[in-house]
């Protein structure tokens, strides 16, 4: 899963870089038990942006890696107040859904990370930048939803097969909500 914060730079030009770093760690934390109940892993963050990890099996299980979007927004709006209260705003995100083999290994000389790198990840970031076009704050594409059993009164509407920026193959993607 890809997450990004919607309207991250003018927030960041509104609160000033102190209060913005703030602001993320806040959004960070208050995601933190709603990835860990739905046995998600923090691959990366990126500034505003957070990628989710699950294995193909745990991630379908319970249908996880959808409740965790939806968990997620719970989160935040419980924490509404005190968004307001600190920040005057309460950030809203979209996400992209996706699945496909990742290499994972240590790379670099000076400074040594683990990376995951594949074409799922190009993939599930330029899904994730559609979800403006189509005014929805979740994606998931067709080589993950039909494997998955849906229980808890989602709604699922078929978007259609989208191109993707620089991409030859058009993908099927769905958006959920409740």
């Amino acid at each position: 899963m890809f997450l990004d914060m919607r309207s991250s730079t003018t927030i960041a030009e509104k609160l000033g870089h102190v209060q913005y770093y703030k602001l993320l760690n806040y959004y960070y934390a208050d995601m933190t038990n709603a990835i860990l109940e739905t046995s998600g892993e923090i691959y990366q963050y990126a500034g505003d942006n957070i990628i989710i990890s699950w294995t193909l099996k745990s991630g379908r299980a319970n249908a996880n890696c959808i409740n965790c979007f939806f968990n997620i927004k719970k989160s935040l709006a419980n924490q509404s107040e005190k968004y307001k209260e600190d920040f005057g705003l309460i950030p809203g995100f979209k996400a992209a859904i996706h699945c496909g083999k990742v290499t994972t290994g240590e790379i670099g000389v000076i400074k040594k990370e683990i990376i995951f790198t594949g074409d799922v990840l190009n993939t599930t970031d330029r899904i994730q930048n559609l979800c403006n076009l189509y005014n929805v704050d979740l994606l998931i594409s067709d080589s993950l939803l039909p494997n998955i059993k849906i229980n808890g009164g989602y709604k699922t509407k078929e978007i259609g097969l989208c191109e993707l920026k620089g991409k030859d193959e058009k993908v099927k993607l769905f958006t959920l909500w409740k």
